[in-house]
């Protein structure tokens, strides 16, 4: 009796344990993006959004940057689930006036209109997160970089966090060696670290973030250097805009990495991955200014791999008919 009953009990343990492992295999399932989440839901989600995105840009090129950003500063605390997109409240402060984003990031208005458009379309159906995702792909080939297949599904937070996003976004005043721990703890490679900092190909970066590398530093070429503090002022000006990528600031290519190899970088950060003697991701900047499709090709891998961070998915969130606000 003791054998029988023992087995029965090793059966029935065995029994819970595969339908343990069946439910977590289906929430498993249940979680994953998919690039197709929309098609039948709201199938003119994409192209309502891409249709928004270039008329942006077309209106404004700097917009394609703003937007690319926006995702970016978005992802990197708690995750891409459209936090970045909500007013304070009393209940909290939220992400907007954290110091590496106020009086700086952008775009805002842009997702409003996109978020109404696409509400037009298919009510309470399309995440203000996604719209961020599908908005940062678009703002790239819009202006002239490659497209990516942007996994979607992702929902919406209820709730912000202004000190996340004072710790989480990287500053323009890091080392490599602070760089390279920051991206890996968040579960990125030294690849894709470099790969997503050519996102910098594009867009603008006020004088405070910069004036340090510019007056301070050696690792920067001395006439660059001169011809920026005309508009940078060692006391002063500190919205005063440069563009990230001196050469071609409005076109997403791999121009970015060809200023780092002669110390044009305009970010301390930018130049810390080139220093010209050997250093750790001076051999992948200079495979990314001789081979764009290369640069092309990682980037659109690690833009996949950062909007799948700490996504929101199933009933976790909400997908907010105001991207501003709750439900």
């Amino acid at each position: 009796m003791a054998s029988f009953s023992s087995s029965s009990t090793l059966k029935i343990s065995n029994l819970k344990l595969q339908c343990s492992l069946i439910l977590v295999l289906i929430g498993v399932a249940s979680a994953q993006l998919s690039s197709t989440f929309y098609s039948t839901s709201c199938p003119n989600a994409l192209s309502t959004i891409q249709s928004a995105v270039q008329a942006a840009v077309k209106n404004e090129s700097r917009m394609g940057a703003s937007l690319l950003r926006l995702h970016f500063h978005d992802c990197f605390v708690n995750g891409c689930d459209g936090s970045i997109l909500l007013d304070d409240t009393a209940n909290f402060t939220g992400e907007k006036t954290a110091v590496p984003n106020v009086n700086s990031v952008r775009g805002f208005d842009v997702i409003d209109t996109i978020k109404s458009q696409v509400e037009s379309a298919c009510a309470g159906v399309v995440s203000c997160a996604d719209i961020l995702a599908v908005a940062a792909r678009d703002s790239v080939v819009a202006l002239g970089g490659q497209s990516w297949s942007v996994q979607l599904g992702r929902r919406d937070s209820t709730t912000a966090s202004q000190s996340a996003a004072n710790s989480n976004i990287p500053a323009p005043t890091l080392n490599l060696s602070q760089l390279i721990p920051f991206f890996t703890n968040r579960g990125f490679t030294t690849q894709d670290l470099v790969a997503l900092s050519g996102a910098h190909t594009i867009g603008q970066a006020r004088c405070t973030t910069f004036r340090s590398h510019i007056y301070n530093e050696t690792n920067i070429n001395s006439t660059f250097a001169t011809s920026l503090q005309a508009n940078c002022p060692s006391t002063g000006g500190d919205n005063n805009l440069s563009p990230l990528d001196k050469t071609s600031p409005t076109t997403f290519d791999n121009a970015y990495f060809t200023n780092l190899m002669s110390q044009q970088g305009l970010l301390h950060s930018d130049q810390e991955l080139y220093s010209g003697n050997s250093g750790t991701t001076d051999s992948q900047v200079s495979s990314y200014s001789s081979s764009s499709s290369t640069f092309f090709t990682d980037f659109s891998t690690a833009m996949l791999k950062m909007g799948n961070m700490s996504v929101l998915t199933g009933t976790t969130g909400e997908v907010r008919t105001n991207c501003r606000k709750t439900n």
